[in-house]
C-alpha cells in the first residue's frame, strides 16, 4: 500500500512472476468521499502482463482482474454495511 493522501485516497499494488509464462502487475487507486448516506468508495485498477500471458490471454486476464476487483469491492461494502446496521 503506498498512501498518497490517507484515509481519503490510497494505492494498492501487486506483481507476480511466473519465469517463462511470464509476469503480471497490478494496481488500484481508492478514493473514499463522504456523503450524506454514508462514504462513497471509488476505485480505478490497472493491469500489466508480458511474456506468453499477454501473448495467449491478455484481454482474458484483464478481464478477469477487473471482475474480481469489483468482486472484492462489491464483498467490502457488503461488510462494511453489515457493521452499521447494528
Amino acid at each position: 500500500m503506498s498512501p498518497e493522501s490517507p484515509p481519503e485516497r490510497f494505492s494498492l499494488t501487486g506483481s507476480g512472476n511466473g519465469g517463462a509464462a511470464g509476469y503480471a502487475k497490478g494496481g488500484a487507486v481508492v478514493e473514499l468521499e463522504p456523503h450524506p448516506e454514508g462514504t462513497l468508495l471509488s476505485y480505478s485498477a490497472t493491469a500489466d502482463i508480458g511474456g506468453k500471458l499477454a501473448q495467449l490471454g491478455s484481454r482474458l486476464i484483464q478481464g478477469t482482474a477487473k471482475k474480481l476487483a469489483a468482486k472484492f469491492f462489491k464483498s467490502f461494502a457488503d461488510v462494511v454495511g453489515e457493521g452499521n446496521a447494528e
